[in-house]
């Protein structure tokens, strides 16, 4: 009986690591109701197993809610409309972060894209976004990059130009951390602005890779 519960347990977390590193949809991740449709109804208890697996690899499954994360144990509800997305562990060096594909630049005005947001209590028109932008990037690719944070799931805009932190940034940034990193630069240099190479090692230790 212990082989047989062992051996379903085997081929589910494998089932699930086939599911989750796998893109299977525009954006990257599973729901919580894929998963539940091709693992059964104990697929919390797999992803787990599956967590505790990964942890040697300085990777781990993050459970990203809909409506923000639930202030207790979640619902199986709730579970099922969330996002199971595997992403590091830790953070990357600068140099491992240009795997992303992206320039460092880039990442530096996402950096204060998201910091900006979180600023302004979670909403941040467009406009004063782009602004901020042209300061460190060049004029021509503001646009373009909001609209590639906004592609990538970083963030989100509603039909009035606000942006609003993505269900990606939720997953991959420790926004704290990053409120509390771009603070302490504020502090050791002589004006209010942050250099952009600073900016840029700020963003390198915070935004995690994409793991599919």
């Amino acid at each position: 009986m212990k082989l047989e519960k062992k051996s379903y347990y085997a081929s589910r977390i494998k089932r699930a690591a086939h599911l989750l590193f796998f893109k299977h949809h525009k954006m990257p991740g599973v729901k919580g109701w894929e998963l539940k449709g091709r693992l059964g109804v104990s697929y919390p208890r797999i992803i787990s197993l599956l967590n505790s697996h990964l942890e040697k690899l300085d990777l781990k499954i993050k459970t990203v809610f809909e409506e923000g994360t639930p202030s207790g144990k979640p619902s199986g509800r709730e579970l099922d409309r969330a996002r199971f997305y595997v992403t590091l562990r830790g953070s990357l060096e600068p140099r491992e972060a240009r795997m992303m594909g992206w320039r460092i630049d880039d990442m530096a005005g996402l950096a204060t894209t998201i910091s900006t947001i979180i600023a302004h209590q979670g909403r941040a028109s467009r406009e004063e976004v782009e602004g901020l932008l042209r300061e460190k990037l060049p004029k021509w690719r503001v646009h373009a990059n909001v609209d590639r944070y906004r592609r990538s799931g970083y963030i989100t805009e509603d039909e009035k130009g606000y942006l609003y932190l993505g269900w990606r940034t939720r997953a991959e940034v420790d926004e704290k951390k990053l409120v509390d990193s771009l603070l302490l630069e504020q502090e050791e240099t002589s004006d209010s602005s942050i250099p952009l190479k600073d900016e840029a090692e700020v963003s390198n230790s915070l935004i995690e890779q994409e793991a599919d």
